[in-house]
């Protein structure tokens, strides 16, 4: 019996490593990010896109899922071969991790490459406490190693990461700082991973309030919402142990918040992953990724119906803006 639970707790341990789908490289030799992450108001954020560049803002929202995160770099492949280019990105949980490495510079065939080569130890770190029985600090060192330090604002596209504050369940939104130190926070499930304190505050995995972050998207100034959501249907899901009710809890909680902010979004992109990948499943990972390819592919005429649709409009309305301008102009 004893046996069998510690072979349980490893195999639980494994999985939970692919919170972050990392590379095998090491974390010892990272210079410390000395900004911690934070939120900082900045107003209309991506109008002069719409000023200058007379085309609609397209964001990417990265959903919440643990192993299923996998499925994010399929979807990126596929849009990075069409040529679509996300303006911002935002991402809860495992999206957060795969976003904030995407949002970095890196392609989608070196996000391949690295979550191939994932290995359990690069982020497993058991820390027992009373709180939780991983520490996360080894996803943040990761997180940071993989961006080479850069903080969320300095990234090649923009990128918002979503976690929860602990105490009074509010909605953080991170666009400053350390980069890691966010993601670690927007990752940190309750009861499994230690809170993320930072600057006294503790944080936890955002998709508790925010599973597939639409509405930051649109708040955010988003004219076309590109959502991608990898949570399981409760319907497919193992319940025969332990670990597997978890997952399950997991699926019907953020299922149901999910289920409304996809309302708001233009494109939902909803890979097949049925039984494919638990949520702490490490071993399926190409099919994974090959879920997302084929559920991405499937909305590509979608996706760029939208963002012709919105084109035009966005012409048509800079069009009446001048008409009314010129309108308004006293004559000499």
């Amino acid at each position: 019996m004893a046996k069998r639970h510690m072979k349980q707790l490893k195999l639980l341990t494994l999985g939970l490593s692919m919170v972050v789908f990392a590379g095998c490289q090491t974390t010892s030799h990272l210079s410390p990010v000395v900004e911690d992450a934070q939120v900082q108001a900045i107003v209309q954020p991506f109008a002069e896109i719409k000023q200058q560049q007379k085309r609609p803002v397209v964001a990417l929202v990265l959903g919440s899922g643990g192993a299923r995160g996998y499925a994010h770099i399929g979807v990126l492949e596929v849009l990075e071969q069409q040529g679509i280019r996300p303006d911002f990105i935002v991402g809860t949980s495992a999206g957060s991790i795969v976003g904030s490495i995407y949002a970095s510079g890196k392609s989608a065939a070196e996000m391949r490459e690295i979550a191939l080569k994932h290995k359990a130890n690069d982020v497993r770190e058991l820390n027992v406490s009373l709180k939780g029985f991983l520490d996360g600090k080894k996803v943040e060192d990761y997180v940071n190693e993989q961006v080479h330090n850069m903080p969320l604002q300095k990234m090649k596209i923009p990128m918002y990461v979503v976690a929860t504050e602990l105490k009074d369940g509010t909605k953080t939104v991170f666009n400053h700082g350390n980069t890691g130190q966010a993601v670690r926070a927007s990752a940190s499930i309750p009861s499994m991973f230690v809170p993320t304190k930072i600057r006294n505050i503790e944080y936890v995995d955002g998709g508790l309030v925010s599973p597939v972050p639409v509405e930051v998207a649109r708040d955010l100034g988003a004219d076309i919402v590109i959502a991608v959501d990898i949570l399981a249907q409760p319907i497919h899901t193992e319940t025969t142990n332990v670990w597997g009710l978890f997952n399950q809890n997991i699926n019907i909680m953020q299922g149901r918040l999910a289920e409304e902010e996809l309302k708001d979004a233009d494109i939902v992109i909803q890979p097949d992953l049925r039984e494919k990948a638990h949520i702490f499943d490490v071993k399926g990972r190409e099919m994974t990724m090959q879920a997302g390819v084929d559920a991405a592919k499937e909305k590509l005429a979608n996706i760029q119906g939208a963002i012709q649709s919105k084109t035009k409009q966005t012409d048509s309305n800079q069009q009446d803006l001048v008409l009314k301008m010129n309108s308004s102009t006293p004559s000499p």
